[in-house]
């Protein structure tokens, strides 16, 4: 006989007892009591509850007590405070005798009474219950771990990221006045002027769309929360029985409903092939990743991760022929996929996915997306702002403060599929220099330009530490402004250092998706002259944030950066 019957097994207090019935009906069946079933023994299933104890009575007392009157208990957990015990039998014979024995007995002059008591629950399953009715039904700890701001009034979150850029900018102008001490005069009128910022804070621009806004969606394929195989969708974020539990978009508010339904096309199609989803702990399995890119004008890529392990190259080409077969003539035909594409995705060499070669699987080779009165392509690997409307209004801005003219030239770096400098192009500029790390994003950029019938735009392909010195030292222009779009972690300080020293750049546009990752970089525009930092500083003008990700609290910050013109003052070189 097989006996659970750990000393937390024993109840703790008299909160959790039932009605004379419940430990024998459904209370016992399942769930936190999973234990008590079919042929393991634990005499939780056998337990009453003693009430009305005298007081002062400890465990021996009581045991004897039982003795005497023919009582013979297998556990007793004593309350003597609360003047109630919880008592377990080996079988219902012995329990029920001793209800129909102690019941209304007088003891110390209190009356007994006796009655059925509810099984402890199991610890582990107990607690996960607790966690699982704390956080609430799998739609809600998705929408929790993805849109945390899901349930906030809209209005609400716009505050709460404007304070966010309101706090960043406090900070830099901290740190203007530890780093540039000649800019003290202009930060002290500048406080009085802005309520003790460096430069005003304009009123946040909301999205024009706050729900299912994002036009590119990674989501991971793993085992589901619910238990279901081969599920597809965004982790809950919580490390649950070596695993990370996946649930599905279906709910979530911030993904296009054409996204949700590649999604359920594809999670139908790998449920139907052998190869099993990969897992980070084991390394093992096949299926990583689905990335869905979707634009206005209704086309959308779907990118499919796969890990290819110790499979034979013929098992691979077979696999592909089935997606394709599935999306334009099977099921997945309802999923409207007009792009496809198939990336081997092994161990991990480096951070990111955007060097893994795409192989295209079937349909166009790119999607195209309309922005501002233009029309981009946009490649597996480019980068385009996830929130088309929104990015109009950001675009928008960038245009009002550029104050461009027909002999302005700007450099438009980290510019990606080059949305940025294309939409300033088309208004009358000289000339526009793009700069981007990613080949494919540099290629699709030339195409726009040409598209758009633009002949004032070139792009150059390279680390922006690397080509932005050579261009900016090229550029001959009496007007030159540069628009910064960098990734979160911000601009490589070289790249900072080639600004402050092109000293007929002076204006910089900078758009942070992390204002506080930037930081550094403001920073570094504002301080002093030294021996590594040359060339006169920048000073925030201007400040604004622009909401690209409704429902989280993410946002895109604008800041306005003017050269300090020192002509009639004496820069002190700091060493």
């Amino acid at each position: 006989i097989t006996e659970k019957e750990p000393d937390d097994i024993i109840e703790e207090n008299n909160q959790e007892n039932l009605p004379a019935t419940a430990a024998e009906g459904e209370g016992a069946a399942g769930g936190v009591y999973r234990y008590i079933k079919g042929d393991l023994f634990t005499s939780e299933i056998f337990k009453v509850e003693i009430q009305n104890l005298p007081k002062y009575i400890g465990f021996n007392d009581l045991k004897k007590f039982l003795n005497k009157h023919g009582v013979n208990p297998h556990k007793i957990k004593l309350f003597s405070k609360q003047m109630f015990a919880f008592v377990t039998f080996k079988n219902q014979e012995e329990r029920d005798k001793a209800m129909k024995a102690v019941h209304g007995m007088q003891w110390k002059s209190k009356v007994l009474s006796v009655r059925l008591a509810k099984p402890k629950a199991d610890p582990i399953l107990k607690k996960r219950k607790q966690e699982e009715e704390a956080e609430g039904p799998l739609n809600i700890q998705i929408a929790n771990a993805v849109t945390p701001l899901w349930n906030v009034p809209y209005e609400e979150q716009l505050k709460r990221k404007e304070k966010e850029v309101e706090g960043v900018l406090q900070k830099l102008t901290r740190e203007i006045g530890n780093n540039n001490k000649a800019m003290l005069p202009w930060l002290f009128l500048q406080k009085e002027k802005y309520n003790k910022l460096c430069c005003p804070l304009e009123a946040i621009r909301p999205s024009p769309v706050q729900t299912e806004y994002r036009n590119k969606c990674e989501f991971v394929i793993g085992v589901g929360a619910d238990g279901e195989d081969k599920t597809v969708g965004f982790r809950l974020g919580k490390y649950k029985g070596g695993s990370c539990a996946v649930v599905s978009p279906a709910e979530t508010s911030h993904v296009s409903s054409e996204a949700k339904r590649v999604v359920q096309g594809f999670q139908q199609f790998i449920r139907t092939t052998p190869y099993a989803v990969y897992s980070p702990e084991t390394y093992e399995g096949h299926w990583r990743q689905l990335t869905v890119r979707t634009s206005r004008i209704k086309q959308t890529m779907a990118i499919v991760f796969f890990n290819p392990q110790k499979l034979q190259e013929e098992e691979i080409e077979e696999l592909k022929r089935n997606l394709r077969q599935y999306f334009t003539e099977g099921e997945g035909q309802e999923s409207a996929i007009t792009s496809l594409y198939f990336v081997r995705m092994g161990q991990r060499t480096s951070a990111g996915t955007e060097d893994l070669p795409c192989e295209h699987v079937t349909g166009e080779e790119w999607i195209h997306e309309e922005l501002l009165g233009l029309k981009f392509r946009i490649s597996p690997h480019s980068f385009f702002q996830t929130n088309t409307p929104a990015a109009e209004v950001l675009y928008s801005a960038v245009g009002e403060w550029a104050q461009l003219d027909q002999d302005s030239t700007v450099l438009d770096v980290c510019c990606g599929t080059g949305t940025i400098g294309i939409s300033l192009a088309k208004v009358r500029v000289k000339k526009v220099i793009g700069i981007e790390l990613c080949q494919e994003a540099v290629e699709d950029a030339k195409a726009n330009a040409e598209a758009n019938g633009l002949t004032n735009v070139e792009f150059h392909c390279g680390k922006a530490e690397d080509v932005f010195p050579t261009v900016l030292n090229a550029v001959v222009s009496p007007n030159v402004t540069a628009i910064v779009d960098p990734p979160r972690a911000g601009l490589h300080s070289k790249v900072i250092l080639a600004i402050r020293r092109a000293e007929h750049l002076k204006r910089l546009i900078y758009v942070a998706c992390n204002a506080k990752a930037a930081m550094n970089n403001f920073t570094d525009l504002c301080r002093a002259v030294s021996n590594r930092v040359r060339g006169a500083p920048f000073r925030p003008v201007r400040a604004m944030a622009v909401d690209l990700f409704p429902q989280t609290m993410h946002c895109e910050t604008i800041l306005l950066f003017e050269r300090v013109d020192y002509s009639s003052e004496t820069q002190t070189t700091e060493t």
